[in-house]
């Protein structure tokens, strides 16, 4: 599936003939992206003081456009990129507690881990297009640099692969090492930081304004839970007791309850890693399946070790505009004011 990202009808043949020339490079991933716009909006308060928790901060506010997934990264996603980077497993990308069909994402792993006996990765059908969990940080911050560096498919774990990218990790794998990572000014993919996340999220996306909703769903109220009829608005994937969520859902299951930019599940689901440093700890975002309705809201902030790998966490990545789309929108408006001067 190719993204189009905010090209515009008239540029898109153009981009079609681009796609077609680098089609045989094509990766094997493709993150669905959805533009975020509105560069220099100003931010918002979140934190205990603002009827949440975790450490008050300022968040939202984006000096530039970016794009993000659209979606949590898969377990499918997740499956290609261990087939190409862990045939060894250098630094533990894979937690075998991913097997699991309850509470898992549902990658089984086969081999030896050896030159001779390779790794090899598979899915449950079932859990293809749903979000991959037992990822730590720093696993995170790797597939990043992966999809940063073209997703090659040779090289294990290493500076071409894994190791820098948008991060300089080197074989980082300790909570202090994790911490100490910092996103380079030459990044394409990231994981998300906490603003762009918490834009694409809340901001209402109605120009360079402060305005945020409560809710990821476009909305002040809390989201529902109706997992029978997913398509009326403001539902999400979270924990209330009777336990109404015991495991994950489809990306985009609630298809009417997405961000005011087009992102899904930021609300339930899993937890999302993202780039703040909230003490010792990497921050969290998003509440998720076994969490409460709380974790959704806007103002709470969480936080754990950049190690940590449960079922309740995943993550979401975020992507540099491409210059290629950048430039045929460009090209498109500049052709739109030459028609308006000849009217």
């Amino acid at each position: 599936m190719i993204s189009v990202r905010g090209v515009t009808r008239a540029a898109f043949v153009v981009a079609a003939v681009c796609v077609f020339l680098v089609s045989a490079a094509a990766a094997v991933v493709d993150i669905q992206t959805v533009p975020v716009g509105n560069p220099g909006n100003a931010g918002e308060g979140s934190g205990p003081s603002y009827g949440g928790y975790g450490q008050d901060r300022i968040c939202g506010a984006v000096a530039y456009e970016y794009n993000i997934g659209k979606y949590e990264v898969t377990a499918g996603q997740y499956k290609e990129f261990l087939n190409a980077v862990a045939k060894t497993d250098t630094y533990g990308l894979y937690n075998t507690n991913m097997s699991n069909t309850s509470s898992g994402s549902g990658i089984a792993r086969s081999g030896g881990g050896t030159v001779g006996n390779p790794y090899t990765y598979t899915v449950d059908a079932n859990f293809v297009n749903r979000p991959v969990n037992y990822v730590s940080w720093g696993d995170s911050a790797r597939f990043a640099n992966w999809l940063h560096n073209g997703q090659p498919t040779t090289g294990g774990q290493g500076l071409t692969t894994t190791e820098d990218g948008a991060y300089y990790l080197n074989g980082a794998t300790s909570n202090a090492q994790l911490i100490a990572v910092s996103r380079e000014a030459d990044w394409k993919w990231a994981v998300t930081s906490e603003d762009e996340w918490y834009k694409a999220a809340y901001h209402k996306n109605d120009g360079v304004t402060g305005n945020y909703w409560d809710y990821p769903t476009s909305s002040d109220t809390a989201p529902g839970q109706d997992m029978a009829d997913p398509l009326p608005g403001n539902n999400a994937n979270y924990y209330t007791a009777p336990y109404a969520a015991s495991y994950t859902t489809v990306a985009g299951e609630f298809q009417n309850s997405d961000s005011p930019y087009g992102t899904f599940d930021q609300g339930g689901n899993v937890r999302e890693w993202n780039e703040a440093i909230i003490h010792v700890y990497r921050g969290l975002r998003g509440g998720s399946f076994i969490g409460s309705g709380s974790d959704l809201h806007a103002a709470g902030r969480s936080n754990d070790f950049p190690t940590y790998e449960i079922f309740g966490i995943g993550f979401r990545v975020s992507e540099v505009p491409e210059p290629a789309t950048m430039s045929l929108l460009a090209l498109g408006g500049l052709a739109l004011l030459r028609r308006s001067r000849r009217k």
